[in-house]
């Protein structure tokens, strides 16, 4: 059936010698696999290429087939148009960087309004702000609310938090409780919006420290999450 839906764009590969596959995440369908045939041998094809850059976000008509793994994409256009994205150089790092967590983390084929949601308007944040030095850690946080491990907030007073059980606790009980100056920027993430980040001032080697805490929080909760391939390369360009 044809169908019409939002999606925002998580990876692309090549695929033989002129095709590429493309994964989104989608309004509609949740996590989809489009297939762009032979957009690497015309002018055409190439310019439907161009659509596709990470983070992108579209509107897609789709030939959508239930239980097929590659659907195909029918006509492309651009749902939002980024101001600075594609073309900042620290904000595509960031870009970089957000979309090989998402095309790890997120596997549902099925819709959820609040996660697009959440994609859809935080990226538009960032694309439109100057203050941005903290989005990654914020995002990322926020990000656990709708898979399903966001920290709980009942005794967030306590001095120590254990990653792997997602809770405050007075005393340190495994490995994986943490307290500190790591302690004391998630509690105060945990306070904050988007808009209210720049109240929020830590150097680059807090930075560092914070975001593989937060890394080492999604691999505890996620089965079969690795680390990003691109962290290092991340930290040297954000954080120089």
């Amino acid at each position: 059936m044809l169908a019409t839906t939002n999606a925002i764009v998580l990876s692309k590969i090549k695929y033989r010698d002129n095709d590429l596959i493309v994964k989104c995440y989608t309004q509609k369908f949740g996590v989809v696999s489009y297939i762009l045939r032979q957009v690497s041998s015309s002018k055409k094809g190439s310019s439907k290429t161009a659509y596709f850059q990470l983070l992108s976000q579209l509107q897609l008509v789709t030939l959508h087939k239930n239980n097929r793994s590659l659907q195909e994409v029918k006509e492309v256009k651009t749902h939002y148009m980024y101001e600075s994205l594609h073309t900042h150089v620290l904000k595509s790092s960031i870009v970089f960087f957000l979309s090989e967590v998402l095309a790890s983390t997120l596997k549902e084929e099925e819709d959820n309004q609040n996660l697009y949601t959440y994609l859809e308007t935080s990226l538009q944040w960032l694309d439109t702000n100057s203050d941005y030095a903290n989005f990654h850690l914020l995002f990322l946080l926020r990000l656990t609310k709708h898979l399903g491990f966001y920290p709980e907030m009942a005794e967030n007073n306590e001095n120590w938090f254990n990653l792997q059980e997602g809770v405050f606790q007075h005393s340190k009980t495994n490995l994986y409780t943490i307290t500190g100056e790591n302690l004391a920027l998630l509690k105060q993430l945990l306070g904050t919006n988007f808009d209210k980040l720049n109240t929020i001032k830590i150097n680059s080697k807090q930075r560092q420290e914070f975001l593989k805490m937060m890394l080492l929080y999604f691999e505890l909760h996620l089965e079969g999450f690795r680390k990003p391939q691109s962290l290092e390369i991340f930290n040297q360009v954000f954080n120089s």
